[in-house]
């Protein structure tokens, strides 16, 4: 079941406000940029890049991603490892709400999410 559109709307406050204080300066971004997307009851954060081989072409690498478990009431959080799988994050794997997986992802104490 995906987040309802006031849940969505909720995340998409704490996102553009995470990415507002986090994003590079405007003259990078082309080079490298935060983007998100909402998926059923996932949240993905990631890095846009231009690829390598066609700096034409743009390129995301995956950096935290949240899953709402409605029946629990909580957020799982999961980062990417470089075998490209998403991994439970093991020093918080669960959260009670959208605000503390933006608070764990800013401050990435393990560099996990942005190494």
């Amino acid at each position: 079941m995906a987040l309802s559109e006031f849940e969505i709307k909720k995340c998409e406050k704490e996102i553009k406000a995470f990415l507002k204080v986090h994003r590079p300066p405007a003259h990078i971004r082309h080079e490298l940029d935060l983007g998100y997307r909402i998926e059923g009851q996932s949240i993905e954060l990631f890095e846009i890049r231009p690829h390598w081989r066609d700096p034409s072409q743009k390129m995301e690498a995956s950096v935290a991603k949240a899953t709402f478990v409605k029946s629990r009431g909580y957020w799982k959080i999961f980062w990417q490892r470089a075998d490209l799988k998403w991994h439970g994050y093991e020093p918080t794997p669960n959260v009670k709400s959208f605000t503390d997986f933006i608070n764990i992802v800013a401050e990435d104490k393990y560099a996990c999410f942005f190494g």
